[in-house]
């Protein structure tokens, strides 16, 4: 072999060891999730039970030679256990929530939302049964509960804004929705801020809601994307467009009146009522289809800016980030011009309306 054919083999070979290794295919894709526990055995809802049912995606990466593994995460501390899973590459995927998102990218480990979960669930601020109170502002000076960094701390947070209100009005107490909603009971805490375990407290006649974010623009829910690591999106955007067609084929299923009743048991947790399920998403202001719109809208891109504006001046990050740049709306566009569904959702503007 000539000098000249030995130079050429070794860039050949320097160049393939830079490239990118794209073109191998991982053994398995890895999805975490929130998971309740019933007998040791994780259950799961929401649109990972959706897509598990339909098959699709569990399929097509099988083909490729690929396994689909669910990894779940426990319901009481979802933020931090994927947070730690991508941040020691041990998952390619998560549904979680906005706030500790945030958090994981401000400290280095870069994800991207792939696919949005459609208009986000409500948040409730709750008193005990037989308080006086009437709005947040009859609370001031008074004890409230919230889980901090939990992505329903965002509209909270909001609310008080609205009001011209802040931490400093109230006596904040950092619970758990479990140990709050106990505090509640026995009389401990004035109110508390939480998900749709409010609706259990009413139903129990333990607490009353006085606001949630119903009444709000709808920009204003708590919302949980699906994510993804950027190496993998880098590495693999052929398989990361396997997984966001799955969701988007998904949120098309979740939106079609006729399977509502299907839906609301998928989104059931163990040990709720499905009627609570039910009231949780019977809301006339949206309809039932745009409920679960994939779509990188205004509102979507809205609400990102204001809740890394939020972690930044409340200090849970240190340094600004880009709220753009954590949205990778291709793939959900690539799924909609393959389904046919390019006209089927409507963008939401930005309603930035105080309620």
């Amino acid at each position: 072999m000539s000098l000249q054919s030995v130079g050429f083999a070794l860039v050949l070979f320097a160049l393939s060891a830079a490239l990118p290794a794209a073109a191998a295919t991982p053994k398995v894709v890895r999805i975490a999730t929130v998971a309740y526990f019933d007998a040791d055995k994780p259950l799961f809802v929401g649109r990972p039970s959706i897509i598990a049912r339909q098959g699709w995606l569990a399929s097509e990466l099988s083909k490729r030679g690929i396994a689909l593994q669910w990894v779940p995460a426990s319901h009481t501390a979802v933020g931090p256990i994927i947070n730690e899973a991508f941040a020691n590459h041990s998952i390619d995927f998560a549904e979680y929530g906005d706030l500790p998102s945030i958090i994981v990218n401000a400290a280095g480990v870069a994800t991207r939302v792939v696919v949005p979960s459609g208009i986000g669930l409500d948040t409730y601020l709750v008193v005990p049964a037989g308080s006086t109170a009437k709005t947040i502002d009859d609370l001031k000076g008074k004890r409230i509960a919230i889980h901090r960094g939990r992505p329903w701390e965002v509209p909270l947070l909001r609310l008080l804004e609205s009001r011209g209100l802040s931490y400093a009005d109230f006596k904040v107490y950092n619970m758990n929705p479990q140990a709050a909603a106990a505090a509640l009971a026995a009389g401990s805490i004035d109110a508390l801020y939480t998900l749709n375990d409010a609706l259990i407290l009413e139903d129990q006649h333990v607490g009353k809601i006085i606001w949630s974010t119903r009444n709000a623009p709808p920009d204003w829910k708590m919302r949980a994307e699906l994510w993804a690591a950027k190496d993998f999106i880098d590495r693999y955007p052929d398989i990361t467009q396997l997984v966001a067609t799955a969701y988007v084929k998904a949120a098309l299923w979740s939106s079609q009146s006729e399977n509502k009743d299907a839906l609301i048991k998928l989104y059931t947790r163990p040990g709720i009522a499905e009627d609570l399920t039910r009231r949780e998403y019977d809301n006339g202001a949206v309809p039932w289809s745009e409920r679960w719109s994939p779509l990188f809208d205004a509102a979507v891109i809205d609400h990102y800016r204001h809740v890394t504006d939020y972690a930044v001046a409340k200090k849970l990050i240190r340094k600004p980030l880009a709220p753009d740049a954590l949205l990778e709306p291709r793939f959900v566009n690539a799924a909609l011009a393959q389904l046919g569904l390019t006209d089927y959702w409507r963008p939401r503007p930005v309603q930035g309306a105080k309620p």
